[in-house]
């Protein structure tokens, strides 16, 4: 006997077929929640299958974001082996059916079937401190962007107040230039307050600076507001949702340092994280979330594995005769690990640093700009440089990460 159960994951419940062999299904296929009873019921059916067959069943599921983790945590806790596969090759296995029906008890059977078709790989535990880093650096990328978007509305709504107020400090959104906004917003109010006002309250919120600093900007205030073309707000409602989105921009810039706190304390007790940045162009933040996306690199036997895993690998399209030859990655792979490799290489070969002695610029990462500017030299569009140079990156990540040991600046 070669048992194993197909579990068709869903939205807080589970379609669960049972096979005792190869074309030997067990029972009709039932339905379970992902409540307590419901996965003690699925635990039972387990245990009936096992009492059949003399073994522990193997659990085939696929990944579903985050619907599978009560189960998956569930059956890990009990010891069964579980093989989490990718939506695209269940999906492939079912597209082989000549009729088209679709079902949860059909899919169910097909990922039963696809145990005894295919060489799958179980599940390896990524442990909980690189998950929590994954949801950390996750949290952290989604809450950027929405402050992205929060800046963008607050910039539209200042345009329409106090557009020339951008100007006054190096940074718009710096803390004491947020609190400057908030209590004189409208030229109306920096007018009536006055150059020495101003100077006292920036004084007294930016110990950091000198009295002569906070009086310069607010001399550069009251030149703003002269020069504003909205010398008096005529809608109130625009002064409400300032205020609103300086709260928000207040709100999301604490959060968004407590997780960086949070994401390097957690990163900090990993070996990996110190040899990933060894790397030139690899900040914490860049390196916390590549290894939060890759997990354990035991999961793979190969370097064109990982590529493959991070979606960098080229498609291919051949058929008779004819090659393609606009042959694009294939994007199938962690979308978040493509967008710190991308951004990683941008910061590698970007030129930043000078000699103190001589104008020369210098790229953090001498290897990899050298391999850019070969691909450049090729013909190769920028892009497509940038993807060579991303799928290099990876190399190296690959083989710092299974050697454990640091880069090595050769040129």
């Amino acid at each position: 006997m070669n048992p194993v159960v197909g579990l068709d994951v869903a939205k807080g419940e589970s379609q669960v077929q049972l096979f005792l062999d190869k074309k030997m299904p067990y029972k009709s296929s039932v339905k379970v929640d992902h409540m307590v009873d419901g996965l003690e019921e699925l635990h039972s059916y387990l245990l009936d299958l096992e009492r059949q067959t003399g073994m522990k069943p193997p659990v085939v599921l696929e990944s579903t974001g985050h619907y599978h983790a009560p189960v998956v945590q569930f059956l890990e806790a009990r010891e069964y082996i579980v093989i989490i596969i990718n939506p695209l090759v269940s999906y492939r296995a079912k597209s082989s059916s000549l009729r088209k029906t679709k079902t949860d008890a059909i899919d169910a059977y097909h990922l039963g079937e696809l145990y005894y078709k295919e060489d799958l790989a179980p599940q390896k535990k990524r442990g909980v401190q690189l998950l929590n880093l994954r949801h950390l650096t996750r949290q952290h990328e989604n809450m950027t962007g929405i402050m992205i978007q929060t800046k963008l509305q607050f910039q539209a709504v200042l345009d329409q107040i106090f557009p020339e107020y951008k100007g006054v400090f190096g940074d718009l959104y710096a803390e004491i230039s947020i609190k400057t906004l908030q209590a004189y917003p409208t030229s109306e109010s920096v007018k009536e307050a006055g150059v020495e006002e101003i100077a006292q309250f920036i004084d007294t919120h930016c110990k950091a600076r000198s009295f002569n600093w906070a009086l310069e900007r607010s001399e550069k205030l009251i030149g703003a507001a002269e020069r504003n073309p909205f010398q008096s707000t005529l809608y109130q409602s625009l002064l409400v949702s300032l205020n609103m989105y300086i709260d928000l921009l207040q709100v999301y810039h604490q959060q968004l340092s407590t997780l960086e706190r949070e994401i390097d304390e957690l990163a900090a007790q990993l070996e990996e994280y110190e040899l990933l940045q060894s790397i030139p162009g690899i900040s914490e933040k860049i390196a916390a979330t590549i290894l939060s996306e890759i997990g354990e690199i035991d999961r793979f036997n190969h370097p064109k594995k990982l590529v493959a895993f991070a979606g960098l690998d080229p498609s291919v399209f051949e058929s008779g005769r004819f090659k393609g030859t606009k042959n694009h990655i294939t994007k199938r792979g962690s979308a978040m690990l493509r967008h710190m490799l991308y951004t990683a290489v941008r910061c590698s070969i970007r030129d930043s640093r000078k000699k103190k002695t001589t104008p020369e610029t210098i790229a953090r990462n001498k290897r990899l700009r050298a391999f850019y500017d070969l691909k450049r030299e090729e013909g190769k569009p920028y892009k497509v440089a940038i993807i060579a140079c991303a799928n290099k990156l990876l190399h190296w990540i690959y083989a710092i990460l299974k050697t454990k040991t640091p880069f090595q600046e050769t040129m």
